[in-house]
């Protein structure tokens, strides 16, 4: 096996072999940190390598160690703190700002024995499923330099693919994990709401949550187990799991009925082919495995609703931008982002707090109805994308109308977005490769709070079809 293998190999089975002394916590750590300076160069996935204090956290590590990823390299998402590192959100205000303090996840994936090697790249304030941010340039997509790989977590997407982590931390409030995951071919889960604490800063959070992108279903469901659960002064928190993640992704799902659309949320959105085909293999699939799958249309081409959801989310953004503020000491300006961000910021103060609520409150009313629609079914199956991966510089964030950026987006992306509105947890699955050889990815929707059942269904289409063996054009230029 050479080193340039190991950081494909699954995070669990990386554990083991620290833990039985087949490699040494600070050899596996040094592959990571070789092929981070070999290959981000070319994919800019890292805001900041911490290889030095990286390093000196592996010789902590040993021979024994019960932890269940001792020794395991991961990356974190430059808008989650990690004590030292700087933290920008992917903005200017905040380039200098170093963190005091580690956020829920930083700590639980520490205590797991993660070795936390470097942060991750995102667009500006987490806004655009592109990874293009003014204070990093473009992030490339492994697959194709000259195409995105996704966003908001396209830094670890992109590390992930070409093996630079085996795993990476990222966040998903429109769509973030599920989105890159299906442009860089690997599997990404949004849990349900409250799945994941948002501690120190939030207590809940109605869009976002944290989770990770990896190469198995296996080792999301093993990371969600360290990931998931209560923290003190949690304001709500979702209803704890009848049995460990890992075990449920291990069973066998049983006959599932099973609800698939191609069908966009946006009207104006345009759904590729090969993406509608891919619902189209994907349920065949499933009925080969033995599960009832029924098309429907959800109804969900609501007039208003993509403005509701603009609304809410523009508000957390918003709110991003205000606490970058208090960071840097002073009140942000137009010449502190890009364009598009100042906008967002502008309108929502725009908003008073009953119109800011107002639209929170009606985007939970249409979830309510969604979910309901959906009640008959175990699952539902669409396209995780509209489109394929768009090439570097289709989303300006600097256009005169920056706005138009903002809902050019949401074409690519339509049908992520809603799962965060409604808090179901929701799965991209790199089942196939498009004749273009890029990834091509469906996503599976389970029930409120139902990772478990998600995860096994999950599972057993990997079984089908295994995709964890694929690998980026890019690495042939290297080892």
């Amino acid at each position: 096996m050479s080193d340039s293998d190991l950081m494909f190999r699954p995070a669990g089975e990386l554990a083991g072999m620290v833990r039985a002394g087949e490699i040494s916590a600070r050899e596996l750590v040094q592959v990571s940190l070789d092929r981070i300076e070999e290959l981000n160069p070319e994919l800019n996935a890292f805001v900041e390598v911490d290889g030095e204090r990286a390093l000196a956290a592996a010789d902590e590590i040993g021979p024994g160690d019960e932890r269940p990823f001792a020794g395991v390299p991961v990356a974190i998402k430059n808008n989650r703190p990690v004590n030292g590192l700087r933290l920008t959100y992917g903005c200017s205000l905040m380039a200098d700002y170093v963190a005091d303090y580690d956020h829920n996840v930083t700590r639980r994936l520490r205590e797991a024995g993660f070795v936390i090697v470097g942060s991750t790249t995102l667009p500006e304030y987490g806004i655009l499923p592109t990874s293009e941010a003014r204070i990093f340039g473009p992030t490339r997509n492994p697959w194709d330099l000259q195409r995105t790989p996704g966003g908001s977590s396209g830094g670890a997407a992109a590390a992930v693919a070409s093996g630079m982590v085996p795993v990476a931390h990222g966040n998903d409030g429109g769509g973030s994990i599920r989105i890159p995951a299906a442009c860089c071919g690997l599997v990404g889960l949004k849990p349900a709401r409250g799945r994941v604490s948002a501690a120190p800063e939030l207590g809940e959070s109605l869009l976002g949550i944290d989770g990770m992108l990896t190469r198995t279903v296996a080792e999301t469901a093993a990371i969600l187990d360290v990931l998931a659960g209560y923290e003190p002064g949690d304001a709500s928190w979702a209803p704890p799991p009848t049995e460990p993640f890992a075990a449920a992704a291990s069973s066998r799902p049983g006959r599932l009925r099973i609800a698939a659309t191609t069908l966009p949320p946006i009207p104006e959105a345009v759904v590729d082919p090969a993406c509608a085909q891919a619902v189209t293999d994907a349920a065949e699939l499933l009925r080969s495995l033995g599960h009832d799958v029924q098309e429907v249309d959800p109804p969900w081409q609501i007039d208003g609703v993509q403005e509701l959801f603009g609304a809410v989310f523009s508000t957390h953004v918003a709110l991003s931008i205000a606490y970058s503020g208090t960071i840097a000491g002073r009140e942000p300006t137009a010449a502190d982002m890009e364009p598009m961000s100042w906008a967002i910021y502008s309108m929502v103060e725009h908003l008073n707090a009953v119109q800011g609520l107002g639209a929170a409150l009606r985007l939970q009313a249409f979830t309510r109805s969604l979910v309901a629609f959906l009640a008959p079914y175990d699952m539902l199956l669409t396209p995780a994308l509209a489109e394929r991966p768009l090439p570097l510089g289709t989303l300006d964030t600097g256009d005169p109308d920056p706005m138009s950026t903002f809902t050019r987006s949401g074409l690519f992306t339509p049908f992520t977005p809603v799962f965060n509105a409604s808090g179901q947890p929701g799965i991209s699955l790199p089942l196939y490769q498009g004749q273009d050889g890029l990834p091509l990815a469906v996503q599976l929707v389970g029930r409120p709070a139902g990772e478990g059942a998600l995860l096994a269904l999950a599972a057993q289409l990997e079984e089908a079809l295994p995709w964890a063996r694929r690998r980026p054009p890019v690495l042939g230029a290297v080892g």
